[in-house]
């Protein structure tokens, strides 16, 4: 099965002729609830919310299908659930349209699994059939609930191997269900009898982790068995015990340790009873093959020190040693519900060169994030190295100038991006990487000893948060496509997690990259439950006078440099980004005291509303703008945000108080730097121009002058791009919202320097750190810095935006724009409520445009100048709709 993101160039024409729009997982198509999610998760297993959120769509394909109330029955009991009955919480018929909402029946109990489904009534008051019944299991809900002790072997942080653990057990009733919980400071892998519990990549996700630790829970029933049981724990460092040493101290963090991990295994039985297994020092500890691991460089394994069957229930292992207890790395141990990291797709190597005897290189045709696995056959002590990197030198070997720059080895014993596999000489062996990814698209591969390799020795695994894509872009501009599917490999490749801004020579979470990008992962990617675990590393990481490190998490370092505005912005934008989203304001609640914080530091360092904390427009073409007028701009954004957040939430004093503070900062913006008889900010620059005008900083009355400028500043620049990564973030937008998407589409579909489409003519998959594709330093191949340009693609040309009042695409506003160049235009987003569609098409002198509003929601479009036909009859180029399917002409 392909990737979603590689399509063949006919589905083009299938996507816009195939107007058949399914939103249900209903076959027959009967009308009822669908996509039912619990914390936006499938039936999740272990979480701990006390009231989780329960989310569904209407499936009704009829013009016009509205939900005007709903029922939600919850219980442990599914049958009784089924049956129209919820011992948990049973709602009356709510008259409402709303598919969010929050379980607020009796206290939800740890350790139980919960049924629960919903009905709705449509527009006619008609009650349609009930949903099917989904579920969702709480974890331990109090930390108190743990019965295992954190332990660990006795070894230091300087020790290379990892540690495997065991503890054998036996099981004499039987089972009825089994869930094991496990918690880590560090990453792991956890085995019962012999196999790998989960496809999970990188457990748990990375924090904080003196201040929180993540746990993970399995439905394990099946891996147990009647007798003898074991369980296998295999540790790796991860970012906890940070052995490489790199220019931001990692080496130093204040939690650094050996890695540690609490478990228990909770069998519960056919006579009700319960037992628990637990991590405690009755476990016993050994040294793993795995000689070596680092998060941010390499893993080295040595084949012939392991120990078959470690984690089975007949290993003997009298060899093994006590382990140790140790306390709790945090206290404050909750549970992981997110999307997990997964080896996503499967990528064949595409070429092998020979370059010498014992020395090849793979290509595996594409820029990821991931890992490479190799399988062998050669002599016990064969050391097999992989050298990993995104380019070639003009040699043929593996170039890694443009990512190792920041990498301070203190010997040479742990290269660069660089495997290290030393065989058992057992026949033919594979071995892939357990405990780090990295970012290439060619693998050097040497070997001490002869060994014979063909193209099938190596393939490569696409690492990432395995988020939904919910979002699909095609058109008749196949550079268009290329940026746009570049975009998205991208922001997979640097979304472990946590946001990155590149995976190989930092994978650190700069706070800039990710919210000038998180429009195009929110229009690509249902990747809500990163984004809020993230925010929560945001708060763990704020310091009590509101500022906020420029990488988060952070073992300290960035809380002195790049830390101003236009980055740490991210405590604002981002949960009002998810909010514009997914109509869901808990994540602007939780954030509020922090964006509070944060904006009241900044006023009280610069009360004028000007300020210059900041790096300015990183990674510029030519032009500099001023720092104070991109700071300034984005100290204001945060206020406002703040000011939008306190309307919300009904706090009224705040909503004056803060906007206010923001007209106030407005005010003081263009006192200083708008000439208003010219339109023109600053120099004129694209980055002064674009940048207020993106974020609301441009008077009304004279947005249509600067955006005038600003068009004839790019047609002065020959329609290419003299901007850094926060004018590339407004340029488009500022263009296309002001009356120019043919200018903005010039510079989009430009395929010479300095462009998107520059880099894609010139060979990449993926998008660049620098305009220059032979730049000197801060050229890494794989950043997701400049990729704004995805969700441009659908606010800019297909013309969908969340709306403000009605946000999650309750209402969702249309402003297509049939640019000159483009003969036809879809995209698609899956929005809470369903698939939107805008699609438009040239058919002579007039354009098709059809549009899909998913049941329960409506649309506003605002059409281009011209004549707009509807079934024959003109219509206003201002036209609402409610949901269902349309196909427009407009005309000259």
């Amino acid at each position: 099965m392909k990737h979603p993101l590689c399509k063949p160039a006919l589905y083009i024409a299938l996507l816009f002729n195939c107007f058949l729009v399914i939103n249900t997982a209903t076959a027959a198509g009967q009308p009822q609830a669908a996509g039912l999610k619990c914390e936006y998760l499938n039936n999740p297993i272990g979480i701990d919310a006390k009231h989780p959120r329960l989310t569904w769509l209407m499936a009704d394909a009829e013009q016009g299908a509205a939900q005007t109330a709903y029922q939600l029955f919850v219980g442990t009991d599914s049958l009784a659930v089924n049956a129209g009955k919820g011992e948990s919480w049973s709602t009356a018929k709510v008259a409402s349209a709303a598919s969010l909402v929050s379980y607020n029946g009796k206290a939800l109990q740890p350790f139980t699994k919960y049924y629960w489904r919903v009905i709705l009534w449509d527009k006619a008051g008609k009650k349609l059939n009930p949903s099917a019944t989904a579920s969702f299991e709480t974890g331990m809900m109090d930390m108190r609930n743990w019965k295992g002790s954190w332990i660990s072997d006795n070894k230091g942080i300087a020790v290379n191997p990892a540690p495997y653990f065991r503890h054998g057990f036996k099981v004499d009733k039987t089972i009825k269900s089994a869930r094991a919980y496990i918690a880590v400071a560090g990453l792991y892998e956890l085995y019962i009898n012999g196999k790998k519990i989960g496809n999970h990549r990188l457990d748990p996700m990375y924090t904080r982790f003196d201040r929180r630790t993540l746990y993970v829970a399995y439905d394990v029933t099946a891996n147990l068995q009647n007798g003898k049981n074991a369980i296998g724990v295999l540790l790796g460092n991860g970012w906890y015990n940070h052995q490489s040493t790199a220019v931001w101290y990692f080496h130093q963090a204040p939690w650094r340790n050996r890695p540690t991990f609490c478990m228990d295994l909770r069998i519960t039985y056919t006579d009700g009873t319960v037992e628990t297994i637990t991590s405690d020092t009755r476990w016993k500890t050994s040294l793993s093959p795995i000689v070596f691991n680092s998060i941010y460089t390499a893993e080295h394994y040595d084949a012939r020190k392991e120990q078959p069957g470690w984690n089975t229930a007949t290993f003997v292992d009298t060899a093994w040693k006590q382990v140790i207890n140790r306390s709790a790395p945090s206290a404050n141990i909750v549970a992981q519900s997110m999307q997990p990291i997964r080896n996503v797709e499967e990528i064949a190597s595409k070429t092998i060169t020979k370059l010498d005897n014992n020395l090849w290189v793979f290509d595996i045709g594409r820029n990821i994030s991931g890992v490479s696995q190799i399988t062998v056959k050669g002599d016990s002590g064969t050391v097999i190295r992989l050298k990993h990197a995104e380019r070639l030198n003009k040699n043929g070997h593996a170039d890694q100038s443009n990512i190792d720059l920041h990498y301070r080895p203190t010997d040479d014993k742990d290269p660069f991006q660089t495997d290290i596999f030393i065989l058992g000489g057992k026949g033919e062996e594979t071995f892939m990487p357990k405990f780090n990814y990295k970012g290439f698209q060619y693998v050097e591969v040497s070997s001490s000893k002869p060994i014979a390799l063909t193209k099938e020795s190596l393939k490569a695994y696409f690492m990432h948060s395995d988020v939904e894509p919910i979002g699909e872009v095609s058109s008749s501009n196949p550079t268009i496509d290329k940026i746009w599917s570049a975009t998205n490999h991208s922001y997979l490749s640097n979304l472990q997690g946590y946001p990155t801004d590149c995976p190989q020579r930092e994978k650190n979470g700069w706070t800039g990259d990710a919210h000038i990008a998180s429009e195009t992962g929110l229009f690509n990617f249902d990747a809500i439950t990163i984004y809020e675990k993230w925010l929560a590393d945001h708060r763990d990481e704020q310091q009590p006078n509101g500022v906020l490190p420029s990488i988060i998490p952070t073992g300290g370092w960035g809380y002195e440099w790049g830390n101003g505005p236009d980055w740490t912005s991210t405590i604002a934008i981002i949960p009002w980004n998810v909010y514009m989203f997914y109509g869901d304001s808990k994540l602007l609640a939780d954030s509020y005291t922090s964006i509070e914080k944060y904006v009241n530091h900044i006023n009280d360092l610069y009360p004028t509303g000007l300020t210059t904390w900041g790096l300015g427009d990183w990674v510029p073409v030519k032009s500099v703008s001023p720092v104070e007028l991109t700071s300034s701009v984005y100290y204001y954004t945060d206020a406002n945000i703040l000011a939008k957040a306190a309307k919300i939430l009904g706090k009224q004093a705040d909503f004056v108080k803060y906007t206010a503070l923001a007209n106030k900062i407005k005010n003081a913006i263009n006192a200083k730097y708008l000439n208003a008889q010219t339109g023109i900010y600053g120099q004129g620059l694209q980055t002064e121009l674009s940048v207020p005008l993106f974020w609301g900083v441009t008077p009304d009355n004279l947005r249509s002058k600067v955006a005038a400028n600003l068009a004839a500043r790019v047609a002065a620049d020959n329609y290419h791009l003299d901007v850094g990564i926060l004018g590339a973030k407004a340029i488009l937008s500022a263009l296309s919202d002001n009356g120019y998407p043919d200018v903005a589409y010039k510079i989009a579909s430009q395929e010479t320097f300095p462009s998107w489409g520059w880099w894609v003519v010139n060979g990449a998959t993926t998008l660049y750190e620098n305009w220059q594709i032979d730049a000197k330093s801060d050229i890494s191949l794989n950043h997701i810095m400049f990729g704004e340009i995805g969700a441009w693609l659908f606010k800019g040309i297909a013309g969908i935006h969340p709306d403000s009042n009605q946000p999650g695409f309750k209402n969702v506003i249309l402003a297509p724009h049939f640019v000159p160049g483009l003969n036809q235009f879809t995209a698609t987003h899956n929005g809470p409520y369903g698939k939107i569609v805008s699609a438009w098409q040239r058919e002579g002198n007039k354009v098709i445009y059809k549009v899909t509003v998913p049941a329960n929601s409506t649309a506003g479009i605002t059409f281009p100048a011209g004549r707009v036909y509807l079934g024959g009859k003109l219509i206003a180029n201002n036209y609402k709709v409610a949901a269902g399917s349309y196909e427009f002409e407009v005309k000259p």
